[in-house]
């Protein structure tokens, strides 16, 4: 079986693909807020599955870390506007006193079937 690497950097890539799975990295992004940080990461992850020629529709699991669980229900109106009904993954969201920078307040990692 073939490993396909995708946004490959020295540390780690951004997806890789082996025997039709997905594996994103997980995806943070800035902004002043979990809602605008969330809209940008599920962005991101778009474009990453359709580089990985696949999509939302096809999500398998779902990893969430939050810094404050206070912001689960802001996180959770803009996920449940993107995700396709019916089509959910198993997800989990966890606290996390500390993402990899200070201005990062969620980090989402995704794992898709390719069709």
């Amino acid at each position: 079986m073939t490993i396909q690497r995708i946004q490959t950097g020295p540390r780690m890539s951004q997806a890789v693909i082996h025997n039709k799975t997905v594996y994103l990295a997980g995806q943070v992004a800035a902004g002043t807020s979990v809602a605008v940080q969330t809209r940008e990461i599920l962005a991101s992850i778009d474009a990453l599955l359709a580089e990985a020629n696949t999509d939302k529709s096809r999500l398998l699991a779902a990893t969430i870390w939050l810094t404050d669980m206070h912001t689960f229900a802001e996180m959770n109106s803009v996920w449940q506007s993107w995700v396709v009904p019916g089509e959910t993954p198993a997800r989990a969201t966890v606290v996390s006193s500390h993402l990899a920078s200070a201005e990062f307040k969620i980090e989402i990692a995704v794992v898709a079937a390719q069709p």
